[in-house]
């Protein structure tokens, strides 16, 4: 198979390995920080958990951390990104040992959030860079396949992560505390992962860097405008961001939808719920990975844009279809087909952004990426909050999901024959 015969030549790649070495390590430890943090607010026996109160956490943790993306794009555009990984990755294994500490003191929530808000703001530019980074380790001619390897094995090495997390809380009520201490070990190896690269290796060429932080951040706002007008001129990579936002939406409010549902409809003790969700969170990991074998194929054979289209209104066919009776099996069934579809719906919109984007810009579009990514995931979980029942089952949730990934394919497949 052709795909298996470039998987095996990126493999070849050192710089290629390398990277994806930190990739890995780094997303594997969020996996394993934001289960304990999950289980922490949502499972933990003396907090009764609502739609209401896990969209206040999501805003709390991702609101505000979104508003360091483009700060985070524009420095990325001037900073080695090599060091980024290093003294980013660095920094958050010092920050993930004191939420561990705060846990174990039973500190207030208002301080508890403010440490995990600490470790995920680093978090942005971690990510940002990797994807910004990508193309300087890869040809263009399998940067789809790179797009399919690369992001899906991060999802899936947070996948792992939190499946570890979710084996040792099951296995002690009070674990929280020591999975957030192995997800700051997990940091630590993806700093140190990243020094096996050169400082000049991931770029930005030596004349766009700005190692000082007072002359970086003094371009701040020149480098946004110049950033979202860059965007605007790529109008594939807009109509893809825009599209990926969407569905990301519908993706979040489906989390706390079947969340909710493992918490309260599915199980009659907090530890079987935490089962259920991670069953959901590995089928849905099986997913992600599906969508890295299958997306090369399917990208070249509809196009980027084309595949997204595909998996939107396969989404908008499939959710009411399997949503509705809100039972066990159904839903399950939907993990694993919603996981590849938004998996294969971003593989398809990093490929056009990464294709589109000047590399100058890279890091400024990947970061505002991520804002829409998150600011999308928190509304979902606010109007979860507004429409859903204690026990997770809303039918007007569901249906309203599905007519916004309709809306989704119908715009995508107009815009592609607009060409």
């Amino acid at each position: 198979m052709s795909v298996v015969r470039d998987l095996r030549v990126l493999l070849r790649l050192t710089n290629f390995r390398r990277l994806l070495a930190v990739r890995l390590l780094s997303q594997g430890a969020d996996g394993a920080y934001q289960v304990a943090l999950a289980t922490y607010v949502v499972f933990s026996p003396e907090k009764e958990t609502s739609p209401a109160a896990i969209a206040s956490a999501m805003a709390v943790l991702l609101l505000p951390y979104s508003l360091v993306g483009p700060f985070a794009g524009v420095l990325l555009d001037r900073w080695r990104r090599r060091q980024v990984f290093f003294y980013g990755n660095l920094l958050r294994a010092l920050l993930a040992c004191g939420t561990a500490a705060l846990m174990l003191a039973s500190v207030p929530d208002w301080l508890f959030y403010v440490s995990a808000l600490s470790v995920t703001a680093v978090n942005r530019f971690v990510l940002a860079g990797l994807s910004a980074s990508l193309p300087r380790v890869v040809d263009a001619e399998r940067l789809v396949v790179a797009n399919s390897l690369s992001p899906t094995a991060g999802t899936l090495a947070a996948t792992c992560g939190g499946g570890l997390a979710f084996g040792v809380r099951l296995l002690s009520a009070d674990s929280d505390a020591a999975v957030v201490v192995l997800s700051a070990l997990l940091y630590l190896c993806s700093a140190l992962a990243s020094l096996r690269m050169s400082r000049e290796l991931l770029g930005p060429d030596a004349d766009m860097v700005q190692p000082r932080l007072g002359a970086a951040l003094a371009s701040t706002a020149r480098g946004l405008v110049g950033g979202v007008r860059h965007l605007a001129e790529r109008r594939a990579a807009a109509r893809a961001l825009a599209a990926m936002s969407l569905m990301r939406f519908c993706y979040g409010a489906l989390t706390v939808t079947v969340l909710m549902l493992c918490r309260y409809t599915w199980s009659s003790t907090e530890s079987e719920g935490l089962a259920l969700l991670g069953l959901a969170v590995g089928i849905s990991g099986a997913g992600f990975f599906t969508a890295a074998v299958i997306s090369p194929w399917t990208i070249g054979r509809f196009g980027a844009l084309g595949w997204m289209a595909v998996c939107a209104a396969t989404a908008a066919v499939l959710v009411p279809a399997l949503g509705l009776p809100f039972a066990q099996a159904p839903l399950l069934v939907a993990a694993f087909l919603l996981g590849a579809i938004t998996q294969g719906s971003k593989i398809a919109t990093d490929t056009v952004v990464q294709t589109s984007v000047d590399d100058a810009y890279r890091g400024r579009v990947f970061s505002l990426y991520d804002v829409l990514f998150n600011v999308a995931f928190v509304g979902a979980a606010g109007v979860a909050a507004l429409m859903l029942p204690p026990d997770g089952r809303s039918v007007p949730l569901v249906v309203m999901v599905a007519v916004l990934y309709a809306v989704v394919s119908f715009a995508l497949a107009r815009s592609r024959q607009k060409g």
